[in-house]
């Protein structure tokens, strides 16, 4: 068992390139009220294909990189990859965090499930998502998604091949992809990449969009610190963190 820190800390397992640069952004931006050490665990471009995510977020991969990072000390793990946890469904997501937790001693969650808690957080079941990704693998988010009861109501398919592609997107890029997601019934809008950078936009895309948003980036933060009893109100991170 883990002694907490003065500040807030949450270990992430990052899967190769795109936004990590979005959590020491978020360390500057909030003057070091929380502490976000990174380790990666599969090198360079990752591609969104079911088989590739599949082994990124195989035991072999996540439990090398967990045991580096259980050494900076956090108050709990992320694996910050939801394709690379919902594509193994709910229960197969599930037992990654297990596996991560029972490695190191401290508490572990995913992207993946931090979008479903998220969403009992501030009791919304009814989404529409943009999502990066090709809709073969998309089509897991959705199915996740139902797993953890809630309705998406809108779905959209971006049919980004790669991490890296969607790191060099900004925020019209992203803000236009929410658009096209977008419905009536949809209570929030999820958009589910770690590769994409998210933690500077997140208040401009509420106030663009008229309703709650929720990123990967965003609820991977969130989660790990919701796991760790660490909870923060941070106001440049949209209606979850206040």
């Amino acid at each position: 068992m883990t002694t907490q820190t003065a500040v807030p800390s949450v270990g992430l397992l990052y899967p190769g390139v795109g936004a990590d640069d979005d959590f020491p952004f978020l360390e500057q931006s909030t003057s070091g009220a929380i502490q976000l050490p990174l380790v990666r665990t599969a090198g360079g471009d990752v591609a969104h294909l079911v088989d590739e995510l599949l082994a990124v977020g195989g035991s072999d991969n996540l439990l090398a990189g967990a045991r580096e990072l259980a050494g900076e000390a956090p108050d709990a793990i992320m694996w910050a990859c939801t394709s690379g946890s919902f594509v193994y469904g709910w229960q197969g997501a599930h037992n990654q965090a297990e596996e991560v937790s029972l490695a190191t001693g401290v508490p572990a969650s995913s992207t993946s499930i931090a979008f479903a808690q998220a969403c009992r957080a501030l009791s919304i079941d009814t989404v529409a998502v943009a999502a990066s990704y090709p809709d073969d693998l998309a089509q897991h988010f959705k199915r996740f998604l139902g797993d953890a009861g809630i309705t998406v109501v809108s779905f959209q398919s971006n049919d980004i091949a790669t991490a890296g592609e969607v790191g060099l997107l900004g925020m019209p890029e992203i803000l236009a992809m929410a658009r096209a997601a977008d419905h009536p019934d949809a209570q929030a809008i999820l958009i589910p990449d770690t590769a994409m950078h998210s933690l500077r936009f997140v208040n401009e895309l509420e106030a663009a969009l008229g309703k709650t948003v929720l990123t990967a980036n965003q609820v991977t933060v969130w989660e790990g610190l919701r796991i760790a009893n660490r909870t923060l109100t941070l106001d440049c991170l949209g209606t979850l963190f206040r």
